[in-house]
């Protein structure tokens, strides 16, 4: 898939004015709410502790700005475009308002896209995101300590002239510790803070005809911008086997090649650089999904895990290239993206990662529901307990992962 945040990047009108920061430690938790509060209202949500703290924005689709383990003083995980949001001007293409979890709807591209009008051609200037996806409120439901709903309801109009009546159902939360060891597949380990924030999607078809593949398909596409630092790096854990069966193990040219000092790819891991100085984008296919992305910051020490659901067997989902396809069901299951300039010299929109997931594609009937969890775990401690916690989820030590790239 192309990333449409990233070739943003290319935009005169994005790229002025970009803040330039120097990693996660660049912003505690407590500063970036009081500066989103200036701007939007914001929730806070949190486990029972306090520590483990999640900032929510209704108007910007229900979007968790950033997260936290260790209460106001703790750093900010999630990257905030703050010039953006202080200038209190939309955009017309897109608003990167940044977030570690935002809502969004595939295919980005090809003949079934909901970001380019029926007709055009697939360039730049005719790629806009639709206003559910980017400038429009989502209503609360309901909130409490721990968890806040969101629902939404509109109608998207695909590059091929189908109209699809879309409701969202959204529910964000803050796991407990426990519940967050649980989906981690382990025991707590005493030494060791983490907050885990958890996305529930529901996308349901909520007009009166069915979604077919032959019309089009949409998909619950979830996406992450974490600040970044010259010691990130972001590991894949893939399935091991033959290209045959399997297929390719990465997707890596969608910026052009990527130097081999800024990926390696291995039979069972892909690592990626994530240092925010050199555009470069991976895919993996849900054959070769292990249900996972991580990252470490070796200048934090913090080890972050992004969890998705992704059921058995199930191989169809959306293809985003910007062009016809022949196959437009072909499409990755999980993206990650590092920023960076677009060309030697210009300007770039972040410095930021992206960690993302997307549901299959969507054939439903009246009525009927699909949905996608996405969770994310940030996770710190002891460099021992960190590793053993690397090996389990990612099936790599935090040696290998600095080993990548020195």
């Amino acid at each position: 898939m192309m990333n449409s945040v990233s070739l943003l990047a290319t935009l005169p009108f994005m790229a002025a004015g970009m803040l330039t920061v120097s990693g996660a430690g660049s912003a505690r938790f407590g500063d970036d709410v009081a500066f989103l509060r200036q701007h939007t209202d914001t929730i806070v949500l949190s486990d029972r502790s306090g520590q483990a703290r999640a900032a929510v924005a209704p108007a910007w689709q229900g979007r968790v700005m950033t997260s936290t383990l260790e209460g106001d003083d703790g750093l900010g995980f999630g990257w905030i475009n703050r010039p953006l949001i202080a200038s209190g001007k939309l955009q017309p293409q897109i608003n990167v308002f940044g977030g570690e979890d935002r809502f969004w709807i595939g295919p980005e591209g090809g003949q079934f896209s909901v970001f380019f009008a029926k007709g055009v051609k697939f360039e730049l200037a005719n790629w806009f995101t639709p206003p559910p996806l980017d400038t429009m409120a989502y209503k609360l439901v309901s909130r409490s300590p721990d968890q806040a709903e969101f629902n939404a309801e509109f109608s998207l109009t695909n590059y091929s002239g189908t109209r699809f009546e879309v409701k969202v159902a959204r529910v964000v939360r803050v796991l407990e510790p426990a519940a967050a060891w649980a989906d981690l597949g382990m025991s707590p380990i005493a030494e060791v803070r983490l907050v885990a924030v958890e996305s529930d999607n529901k996308l349901i078809n909520a007009g009166r005809n069915p979604w077919e593949k032959n019309t089009g398909l949409l998909s619950i596409w979830i996406l992450g911008q974490f600040n970044s630092s010259p010691g990130t790096t972001i590991v894949v854990p893939i399935k091991p086997g033959p290209e045959s069966e399997l297929g390719v193990k990465v997707t890596s040219d969608y910026f052009g090649q990527i130097p081999p000092d800024r990926l390696v790819v291995r039979s069972d891991a892909v690592f990626l650089k994530a240092d925010a100085e050199y555009r470069s984008k991976i895919g993996i296919s849900p054959k070769r999904s292990r249900k996972v992305i991580g990252s470490y910051d070796a200048d934090n020490h913090i080890l972050t895990i992004m969890q998705f659901s992704q059921p058995a067997g199930v191989t169809d989902y959306v293809n985003s290239l910007w062009k016809l396809q022949d196959n437009p069901y072909g499409g990755d299951v999980a993206n990650s993206y590092n920023d960076g300039p677009p060309s030697p010299g210009a300007p770039q929109l972040g410095p930021f990662y992206e960690l993302e997931s997307s549901s299959p594609a969507a054939a439903l009937a009246p009525g009927q529901s699909l949905s996608h969890v996405h969770r994310t775990i940030h996770v710190a401690g002891p460099k021992a307990a960190l590793n053993n916690i690397a090996m389990k989820i990612l099936g790599v030590s935090l040696d290998e992962i600095r080993r990548a790239f020195h």
